[in-house]
């Protein structure tokens, strides 16, 4: 998917992820305080996220032409990875103690 994509169009498509990355990682660290990555932390795992997603999707064969389905595919991701790293690091927080 990305590779046919413009660069023009996959530089604006990634800044809006990470605008929609540094806004979802700022309130992310507001909820989960210690429990989180830091907002910069969030951000990157977010972005991350998002394009794994994306990419592990089409490489499925799900069809990701409509852009509402690749942010539902995307978005869905960007939170799964971070839920999952953050239960890695609470289990982890836990066995250190």
């Amino acid at each position: 998917m990305f590779l046919h994509l413009d660069s023009t169009s996959l530089l604006f498509g990634f800044a809006i992820i990470a605008a929609f990355g540094f806004f979802f990682g700022t309130a992310l660290d507001a909820i989960m305080k210690e429990g989180g990555f830091g907002p910069t932390g969030n951000t990157l795992l977010f972005i991350f996220g998002f394009f794994a997603a994306v990419t592990v999707a089409n490489r499925h064969g799900v069809n990701l032409s409509d852009p509402k389905m690749a942010v539902v595919w995307g978005l869905g991701g960007a939170f799964a990875f971070i839920s999952v790293l953050a239960l890695i690091k609470a289990g982890l927080a836990r066995l250190g103690s």
